[in-house]
């Protein structure tokens, strides 16, 4: 299955300047990382930086699902443009590469690899998990009771170690437009 829209021109129309966070929701379920029914989240992901996993998120996860929490694995080129001739585990975290925001992928997940857009592959429990997960820390957001990271941190990062915004264009070679 491909998709007749790009991921960049997608992310022309879904990411927003205004935007101060974004979950990014996804089936991520043709792979052998994460052996979970059910959702994990990533860790944060901001300006070509993957950041440790918001404990307020993985509470707030564990509370949704009444489990522990599953965090899934990222590698950097899963947060580089789509088109890069790099391997990604899947789009979750496209848009992290079009906004200055936090961004966190809430994976729909299974035990076994299938393909998420396969027939009956997804379950309507889990897509309920994901969305009310992802209500739940638009709660918690929106008053700033909850972090998707420590900002502290982020900014010392950056000051000592200087921009990682290079990993959200396309690098050196010619971006192609599907991976």
């Amino acid at each position: 299955m491909d998709s007749p829209v790009g991921i960049a021109e997608m992310n022309e129309h879904e990411v927003l300047p205004e935007m101060e966070a974004i979950l990014s929701i996804d089936t991520t379920k043709g792979n052998r990382i994460l052996n979970h029914r059910g959702i994990a989240i990533s860790p944060t992901v901001r300006q070509g930086y993957i950041l440790p996993a918001s404990a307020d998120l993985v509470s707030l996860l564990e509370t949704v699902t009444g489990e522990p929490a599953q965090v899934f694995a990222l590698a950097t080129q899963d947060i580089t443009p789509y088109g890069n001739g790099l391997h990604h585990l899947n789009s979750i975290l496209q848009p992290a590469v079009s906004t200055t925001a936090p961004v966190v992928g809430v994976a729909i997940t299974t035990v076994t690899p299938v393909a998420g857009c396969a027939t009956g592959a997804s379950h309507e429990t889990d897509i309920a998990l994901a969305a009310r997960f992802c209500v739940e820390v638009a709660k918690g957001f929106a008053p700033g009771t909850l972090s998707f990271h420590d900002a502290a941190e982020f900014e010392e990062l950056t000051r000592r170690y200087g921009s990682a915004a290079l990993l959200q264009t396309s690098g050196d070679g010619p971006l192609r437009e599907e991976d």
